[in-house]
């Protein structure tokens, strides 16, 4: 087996195991991109180094794409559709007017 062929075979492990968690893991794992993307900006207010502050970008937005792709292969298609589901607006025909 080529080396190629090798990480094919670990990323379709690794997407196959994220798959199988549930609904719910899915969604606290696709918040916890909120925070991340948050710090990742935030931190340039702080006083230091302009090195420092790419380093810490380059973590906390890689940290934050991690976390939102993580929690999109958790939720797949129906559970993305599901989750997408609950935050629209239930409009039912109102029958008293």
């Amino acid at each position: 087996m080529n080396i190629k062929g090798y990480f094919v075979s670990i990323f379709r492990k690794i997407k196959h195991w994220l798959q199988s968690l549930s609904f719910r893991t899915g969604v606290i794992v696709l918040l916890c991109c909120i925070p991340f993307y948050i710090l990742s900006f935030a931190q340039m207010l702080l006083p230091i180094s302009v090195t420092a502050k790419g380093i810490l970008w380059t973590v906390l937005f890689g940290l934050a794409k991690t976390c939102q792709y993580g929690g999109l292969t958790i939720l797949g298609v129906e559970g993305y559709k599901r989750l997408k589901s609950k935050f629209k607006k239930k409009t039912e025909p109102d029958a008293t007017k």
